[in-house]
């Protein structure tokens, strides 16, 4: 059927074109004729391949807007998956925080009862060489005052000279 039409259409371009111009009348009627027949033949051998470039195109970006949504889509996953271990991170942060605050008023208070119990033991240690260094003290007063007697115990000793004796000693 299609090749019948062209075939009419050629014909009829043969037909109708003239040579008005040589006889002095326009030709128009004719020219707008052949016009129509040169359309009509472009628009019958043009218009599928158009029709399945502009359908192909329109499929091809069709397409392309899916796999954009479907990455924008993955990206919003992405997103929230990260924004989600930001979240879990941020609490474990303060988890880890709040523990080691404990566990250093945890240590802090041992380190302090230690040094507590280490004050008192050497204070216990000096109040014992204090003790000591007492003893020795008097010891070596009363060995410096035996020798002081043995020494004097020529003269004469009575009460009050042992006590002038010690009192000096003392003093």
């Amino acid at each position: 059927m299609g090749k019948i039409i062209v075939t009419v259409l050629l014909l009829s371009a043969y037909l109708f074109g003239s040579d008005a111009a040589a006889e002095g009348s326009t030709d128009i009627v004719q020219r707008t004729v052949n016009f129509l027949i040169f359309a009509g033949i472009l628009i019958y051998l043009l218009a599928e391949p158009i029709k399945n470039y502009f359908s192909g195109r329109s499929t091809g970006i069709a397409d392309e807007l899916d796999k954009v949504q479907e990455r924008l889509r993955e990206s919003k996953r992405l997103k929230e998956a990260a924004e989600h271990k930001v979240e879990e991170a941020e609490r474990f942060a303060a988890e880890l925080a709040e523990s080691s605050k404990k566990e250093n008023k945890i240590l802090s208070d041992k380190i302090l009862a230690q040094c507590e119990q280490e004050l008192e033991i050497i204070g216990k240690q000096n109040g014992a060489l204090m003790e000591l260094d007492k003893r020795k003290m008097v010891r070596e007063v009363v060995d410096e005052l035996m020798t002081d007697v043995m020494s004097r115990s020529n003269e004469a000793l009575g009460k009050e000279a042992m006590t002038e004796i010690l009192k000096k000693k003392v003093a």
